[in-house]
């Protein structure tokens, strides 16, 4: 059974925009999950359902198998974190330690366990030593980090990250991907929504690709080498692949989608040489 199943899903704003077009998707427990669509696709609509902040107007969002309704959403946001793509829309306490306790607090747990907690999750993301700094004299990849350990501190099941790599730099990406990769390794459910195809390919074990609210195809990283779906999506292919694109006299079977396929076949060819 999948983790998170979306049945159908419409939502149409209060303006009149239509975001989501009966959309319906899976996601799988424990796996890296990158949702891939271009500005527009509906990405952060259809995010903003999984964790209950917004509620399906038709169509049905389960958990686990359970509907997720106006009853149980609290308790769904528990289970499924959510970290926004700017954290100065998160991270707002007086202190980086008040901030990553201000979750479990209103969970009701108690202040044992809260402090348990809080120093679990600022040391997963590398953030102790800055527990009592206020968070405005943070950098952006640090406030991300405190972010992300705000949502941990709460012991989600799913951690969803809407354009993780936004205004990051290159180390501040690795060093983010590399925490996401360890809470993976743990059980964590990852869930990324980007308009980055060369992240997705490299990162994810399954993509889910959406336009105009729909879901077009939901695979692993190999649909990155489907001109046909490509192109529906309003993307593009991983540069990796546009490079061997370059290069017909190769004829190749099947195009690379990752740094790490590409190498392979460069290695196999001075090999024959």
């Amino acid at each position: 059974m999948a983790l998170i199943e979306v049945q159908d899903l419409f939502y149409r704003y209060k303006d009149g925009t239509v975001a989501l077009r009966g959309l319906s998707l899976t996601i799988p427990r424990g796996k890296k999950v990158a949702i891939l669509g271009p500005n527009g696709a509906g990405k952060s609509t259809l995010i903003l359902h999984l964790n209950g902040i917004h509620l399906p107007q038709r169509g049905q969002v389960l958990f686990d198998g359970e509907p997720v309704t106006a009853r149980n959403a609290r308790l769904l946001r528990s289970k499924v974190g959510l970290v926004f793509q700017d954290p100065d829309d998160q991270v707002f306490s007086a202190t980086v330690w008040e901030d990553v306790a201000f979750g479990p607090l209103n969970m009701g747990l108690e202040p044992d366990e809260i402090s348990r907690r809080v120093a679990a999750a600022l040391a997963a993301v590398g953030m102790t030593a800055y527990q009592d700094k206020a968070p405005y004299h943070l950098s952006y990849g640090q406030k991300k980090r405190v972010a992300i350990a705000g949502i941990l501190a709460m012991d989600p099941e799913v951690i969803i990250l809407d354009e993780p790599v936004a205004f990051l730099d290159p180390q501040g990406k690795d060093t983010l991907f590399h925490i996401l990769d360890e809470l993976n390794a743990r059980g964590t459910t990852i869930v990324i929504a980007t308009h980055d195809v060369d992240l997705a390919a490299e990162w994810a074990d399954q993509l889910i690709v959406i336009k105009d609210g729909t879901c077009l195809a939901q695979g692993g990283p190999e649909l990155l080498t489907d001109k046909q779906l490509v192109e529906a999506a309003a993307l593009c292919f991983p540069i990796i692949t546009r490079l061997f694109q370059q290069l017909p006299e190769l004829q190749l079977e099947q195009m690379p989608k990752t740094i790490a396929e590409g190498a392979a076949i460069i290695r196999k060819l001075l090999q024959t040489k």
